[in-house]
């Protein structure tokens, strides 16, 4: 039996996954993984390799071969080698990121 499915909003889910990569946001670190599915909040993905002793507080989502398309992303939780990414946005002067906002009630 699998994990019941908590998110309301709509989400893309790819059959055979999507190539992607995660990187620091001073570009120190970079890991391939795989997109699982996508909301327009959230994503899932499934790590090549290890991410232990990242910093996955704020990251981006490189959805294209030359870091073109991408997201910025904080971690929301980890499952062995799967985790979920909430999409941030950046606000203020300060450009503070905080989480998407979609206006879908829960």
């Amino acid at each position: 039996m699998g994990t019941p499915e908590r998110r309301e909003e709509h989400r893309v889910k790819f059959e055979r996954g999507f190539d992607v990569h995660i990187m620091a946001i001073d570009g120190t670190w970079r890991r391939a993984c795989v997109l699982e599915d996508v909301s327009a909040t959230s994503a899932k993905l499934t790590t090549k390799s290890s991410i232990e002793g990242l910093n996955l507080s704020e990251f981006f989502l490189l959805l294209s071969t030359t870091g073109l398309a991408y997201r910025r992303c904080e971690l929301s939780w980890v499952n062995g080698d799967q985790m979920g990414v909430n999409f941030l946005v950046l606000t203020g002067k300060k450009k503070k990121a905080r989480p998407v906002e979609t206006g879908v009630e829960g």
